[in-house]
């Protein structure tokens, strides 16, 4: 009925589990970002023309200078509202609409 071979396997792999859990290395747990294939995320992106706003240093003979990302639009994952939710507000360019019309 029992095999006690097979729970005595079963319980040092179980032993073994948690004390590798227990006392293995932990790293930080870091938050996902999404990113775009430029390696910055989707707040520097424009919405609009999607061009990245971020500066990258660039080591030259005079020193280092900064330089405007060249990623000309975000290719990373689109975030959920925008599958789901409309804009509750009307952009800058886009005349509000009126209760009357």
């Amino acid at each position: 009925m029992f095999d006690p071979i097979t729970l005595a396997i079963g319980a040092g792999i179980a032993c073994a589990g948690w004390a590798v859990g227990r006392f293995g290395r932990r790293s930080a747990a870091q938050p996902a970002v999404a990113q775009c294939g430029c390696g910055h995320d989707l707040a520097l992106h424009d919405p609009k023309a999607g061009t990245c706003h971020a500066e990258l240093g660039r080591k030259t003979m005079v020193g280092r200078v900064w330089v405007q990302c060249t990623c000309r639009r975000y290719t990373g994952p689109v975030p959920v509202e925008d599958f789901f939710s409309r804009p509750i507000m009307p952009l800058a360019d886009e005349p509000m609409p009126r209760s009357g019309d």
